[in-house]
């Protein structure tokens, strides 16, 4: 899956991350790994002009997903010329987010990853105009931001005891810079 990040706002965020949540909330709804997808952050004036040209609706606002192509979820994957499919672009505006973070009592960056889980959803066809759909839509959101932080806070700890188990075997001299080389196997040669 191709993933491609532009940030045109002015605030300074963690691209990676954005990218990691918008690749793992594709691959939690099997979109097909020859999608392809844009994530724009844009500033405030930019975003209020995209939402009064494409939304007739006053003001910026904190995330749009603009739909390009349908998968074709029917092709089969040996068939000949598979090309990528352009699943759509998501916008989104750090500075409209900030506050809205600010207000949910989390960091900006938990703020752009659930609006980018938002927008990806969106792309997808769900949506939020009857209770019924926003009901269904907020949960799925919810269900795979939480798993996404899972997994991180997971990876997380991992890399920390690995950090660990690296500091204590370098004072004990056992790290890979100290280590003895093993010995080939008979007949081999390194």
């Amino acid at each position: 899956m191709s993933i491609e990040i532009a940030n045109e706002s002015g605030v300074d965020v963690d691209e990676t991350s954005i990218v990691s949540a918008a690749r793992y909330a594709l691959d939690k709804m099997e979109v097909s790994p020859l999608a392809e997808l844009s994530i724009l952050l844009v500033t405030l004036d930019v975003m209020e002009d995209l939402h009064e040209r494409w939304m007739d609706l006053p003001g910026p606002t904190d995330v749009m997903a603009f739909p390009m192509d349908e998968l074709d979820s029917s092709r089969r994957p040996d068939a000949p010329d598979a090309s990528p499919a352009l699943l759509g672009d998501i916008v989104l505006c750090p500075a409209f987010a900030k506050d809205q973070a600010k207000t949910a009592g989390h960091a900006l960056i938990d703020e752009l990853h659930l609006l980018t889980v938002h927008g990806c959803l969106h792309l997808l066809g769900y949506d939020h105009a009857e209770p019924a759909e926003e009901r269904e839509m907020f949960a799925l959101q919810k269900r795979i931001l939480g798993e996404y932080q899972d997994a991180v806070a997971a990876l997380q700890k991992r890399d920390a005891q690995r950090n660990t188990d690296d500091r204590v075997l370098g004072i004990a001299g056992l790290d890979a810079a100290t280590a003895p080389a093993a010995e080939p196997p008979a007949g081999e040669t390194p």
